[in-house]
């Protein structure tokens, strides 16, 4: 046999193996081409070898292709997440027990309140703080009695003007500002003469005045609820102070309110009397955010249509 004779049938032999094993192709030149048109070629980009694993990964549990998986295919799909940005895995978190905010308690289920409530205070004025203090009142009548009421704080405290408070609304007719402005002098002489409601006759005729003054506004604004709820939006405004040195005596709103009542003839109506009927009529939430009260009346002050106003009328004080 000549030379040219072997070296074809060689080369025909090793066209022969290429061609045996060129349908034994493993994993990779066959079905990488399905994920990614891209060929397996060398290469030093990050992004790259993350494709081909993130490509390997996420199609290790077909099990069409399991069948074809070679060991050089294994080495390779492992040197691949060796080279690769490290799997993403989702780590179980513990559920446990969230701990609740604890509620605004003190021992022996004792309530939370503001600071100036005490153990020595007396139970009128605990009751006022629990239930009348910085509840919105809308009510002219009502309006009218904490309005002549924290005008009697220039003479007396809280705690001395609610002990007295029924025989206030016996002696003005329930505080309604149409009889109380037709008081004679007659009333007035009997009022102030009456020893249990310990009032001078100038605090008495400042309340039948200022009485007066009400039904001009009920003229022209057609109540005095409308007046002067109209200072704040018809909303609540809310000072969440934290401490009692916090809470004001007197707000730039209050002496706008101050100097308009004073206008108009009322008496008896400085800024700091005005900032305390405020707060007893619950235009202004003045309760310590820790007190009980704080979200209660928050709660009691909100109403449907208030959504649609604007909060300007809170502030933050600690």
């Amino acid at each position: 046999m000549s030379k040219g004779n072997v070296r074809r049938l060689f080369l025909e032999k090793n066209r022969s193996i290429k061609e045996q094993e060129k349908p034994n192709q493993g994993f990779l030149s066959r079905n990488l081409k399905k994920i990614y048109p891209i060929s397996l070629q060398k290469s030093t980009s990050s992004l790259s070898l993350s494709s081909l694993s993130l490509s390997l990964s996420q199609n290790s549990n077909d099990s069409s292709l399991k069948d074809y998986i070679t060991p050089l295919d294994r080495q390779i799909a492992l040197s691949l997440r060796l080279i690769g940005p490290p799997e993403r895995r989702e780590v179980p978190v513990a559920i446990t027990n969230v701990p609740q905010q604890p509620s605004p308690d003190v021992g022996d289920g004792e309530l939370k309140r503001c600071n100036w409530i005490t153990k020595n205070s007396d139970k009128v004025y605990v009751q006022f703080h629990d239930e009348c203090w910085g509840v919105p009142v809308y009510e002219d009548n009502q309006l009218f009695e904490l309005l002549a009421m924290s005008g009697m704080l220039m003479d007396y405290n809280w705690t001395e003007i609610l002990k007295r408070k029924e025989l206030l609304r016996d002696a003005f007719s329930g505080f309604d500002p149409n009889t109380v402005a037709q008081m004679g002098e007659k009333e007035i002489t009997e009022t102030a003469s009456n020893k249990a409601l310990m009032l001078a006759e100038s605090r008495v005729r400042c309340i039948v005045d200022n009485a007066k003054c009400i039904q001009k506004i009920v003229r022209q604004f057609g109540s005095f609820s409308s007046y002067i709820w109209g200072y704040v939006n018809h909303k609540p405004m809310i000072i969440r102070c934290r401490y009692p040195r916090s809470v004001p005596l007197r707000t730039p709103k209050s002496e706008a309110i101050s100097r308009d009542l004073i206008k108009r003839g009322f008496r008896l109506v400085g800024p700091v009397i005005v900032y305390s009927f405020m707060q007893a009529a619950g235009m202004t939430n003045d309760h310590l955010i820790d007190c009980f009260r704080y979200r209660e009346c928050l709660n009691l002050g909100h109403r449907p249509y208030m959504d649609a106003i604007p909060d300007i009328n809170i502030n933050v004080l600690y």
